[in-house]
């Protein structure tokens, strides 16, 4: 009676552990084939925009909670241009707080903010256009409002630009919100001529 117990118990405590065992190692994998889809797309896009920093691509998409689940080129494509919705509406939000905190300000430096705000507000409906058409497969429509967002962070930072000694407060929200533009960019004209895979 006691062996009966005993290997009554073991069997099902040893399916048990397999089974765990089973479920942890495939999802360790799908992580493991999901960063490395990352990894190659990063080095794609690095290589194909000399402006684009790998490790910059890399720390961002994997710092998006949703690009784990990512299976293929599109879905990171979409995670990229979500990625640079959040920067460009987080950038007119800093930019509102820099105005209305900072009363003694350079007018000129003022002047600028204000134009970046006004960029970077127009930038945000761009942004969620872009993921619109990006979602319909229009990708020529999503890499214009994706261009327009780039111009949008470069005109901001060139805008401080025009009187000397004077130093961007917005130097790297801009330099962010570009390298943000030219993944999803360069994943987007990827697409375009690849498909889906990389």
């Amino acid at each position: 009676m006691r062996q009966t117990l005993s290997s009554s118990f073991v069997i099902p405590l040893f399916l048990c552990l397999f089974f765990f065992f089973v479920s942890i190692s495939t999802s360790h994998g799908l992580t493991a084939t999901n960063d490395s889809l990352i990894r190659k797309t990063c080095k794609k896009c690095a290589q194909s925009d000399p402006n684009l920093s790998y490790n910059f691509c890399l720390t961002s998409l994997q710092a998006a909670p949703h690009s784990h689940c990512a299976n293929d080129l599109r879905q990171l494509g979409k995670i990229s241009i979500t990625l640079l919705g959040r920067n460009v509406t987080n950038t007119s939000s800093h930019v509102k707080e820099l105005l209305k905190n900072q009363k003694k300000m350079d007018p000129f430096v003022r002047s600028c903010l204000h134009d970046c705000f006004d960029l970077y507000s127009d930038a945000i409906p761009t942004t969620k256009q872009a993921l619109q058409d990006y979602k319909a497969k229009h990708y020529d429509d999503a890499n214009i409002d994706v261009s327009s967002v780039m111009d949008a962070t470069t005109t901001c930072e060139d805008g401080f630009k025009e009187k000397e000694g004077v130093v961007s407060p917005l130097t790297k929200r801009n330099n962010d919100a570009f390298m943000l533009s030219a993944i999803s960019l360069s994943i987007i004209n990827m697409i375009r001529l690849n498909g889906d895979s990389i």
